[in-house]
């Protein structure tokens, strides 16, 4: 028999990549899709791409997940266990300055996925979401039943739109759907307009470090093998569920740019600017459901996580320092 095929979308993203990655090493064939879009700079996706583009268990279809047609004509080739959808437009910030591109990708691509799983009998789809739904009156740490209905961005209602319509295709189709809810994902090869790779870019490089807010808002960082592991072990059967996937220390942004500096050698030259609107001061996930029904937990501290991470800057720092943020 062979080895179960996964349709993979965003498959040169941060966080689809290294999916991808670790579905090759534990036996499965993967297609991945990716339009390579400038959300940030592509030679980033394209940099990832060269990790996957050798297995003879990879195939890479360069396409846009609202190109319903495309996606048909893949999907219909063969069987698949399982569509894993973290394909869409990221940024709270960018979201309130063009939300039309969220809408597009986030919820027209989702529903384009969920009906070919249903047309080709797919069983199973795996649903990114964000820890971004919860707003900003959330309980810490913040359990997947809290409040999701005072989201502050654009980019969180289409994620919540994204969760909801995978429940309406379990409830009228039985697809057998989860959806994870990420927070603060870092790591190596990480995105160029997130906080962890722009700051040790800023301290490596001697140039000043923009800090919005006074820097005490706390974020639960994920480091990136622990968020695949996690999303992985969801292809199991449970009907419908959501999970959180959370870091299981909490940092303030002072805090984090102290752990750099020490780990550069550097110190940072913090402008400060204005704390944005669209930012949560604060976001710690309550992992039980996911310790408990899925066996996960994060086991990459933040100290080992921002050291390799570092690492990863400085090891290929000649090349990554041109990728434009």
């Amino acid at each position: 028999m062979s080895a179960e095929n996964i349709f993979v979308t965003g498959a040169a993203g941060f966080i689809g990549s290294r999916i991808c990655e670790l579905l090759l090493e534990r036996g499965y064939r993967v297609t991945g899709i990716d339009n390579l879009n400038t959300t940030y700079d592509p030679a980033m996706k394209r940099y990832r791409l060269e990790t996957l583009l050798p297995s003879k268990s990879f195939r890479f279809v360069y396409g846009d997940i609202t190109d319903l047609p495309l996606l048909e004509a893949n999907l219909s080739k063969e069987e698949y266990a399982a569509i894993i959808n973290i394909a869409g437009i990221p940024g709270v910030r960018r979201s309130v300055e063009n939300p039309w591109i969220f809408l597009d990708s986030n919820m027209k691509g989702n529903l384009n996925l969920l009906e070919c799983a249903r047309k080709y009998r797919i069983p199973k789809f795996i649903q990114a979401s964000t820890s971004s739904v919860y707003g900003a009156d959330a309980p810490y740490p913040t359990p997947e039943t809290a409040d999701t209905d005072h989201p502050l961005q654009p980019y969180a209602v289409t994620k919540k739109g994204a969760e909801t319509m995978a429940y309406a295709y379990h409830y009228l189709h039985g697809i057998d759907a989860t959806v994870f809810r990420f927070f603060t994902v870092y790591g190596p090869k990480g995105r160029p307009d997130m906080a962890i790779f722009r700051f040790i870019r800023w301290i490596a490089e001697g140039v000043p470090l923009d800090l919005n807010g006074d820097g005490n808002q706390t974020r639960g960082f994920t480091f990136i093998d622990d968020i695949a592991e996690g999303t992985v072990l969801g292809l199991k059967t449970n009907g419908y569920q959501v999970y959180n996937l959370g870091g299981h220390e909490s940092i303030s942004i002072n805090g984090l740019i102290e752990k750099l500096e020490a780990r550069i050698g550097k110190k940072a030259s913090i402008r400060r600017r204005p704390m944005d609107r669209a930012d949560m001061q604060a976001n710690l996930a309550d992992i039980s459901k996911a310790r408990r029904e899925l066996n996960w937990e994060p086991k990459v501290s933040l100290d080992e996580g921002l050291s390799r991470t570092v690492d990863w800057y400085l090891g290929d720092r000649e090349r990554i320092k041109s990728i434009r943020m």
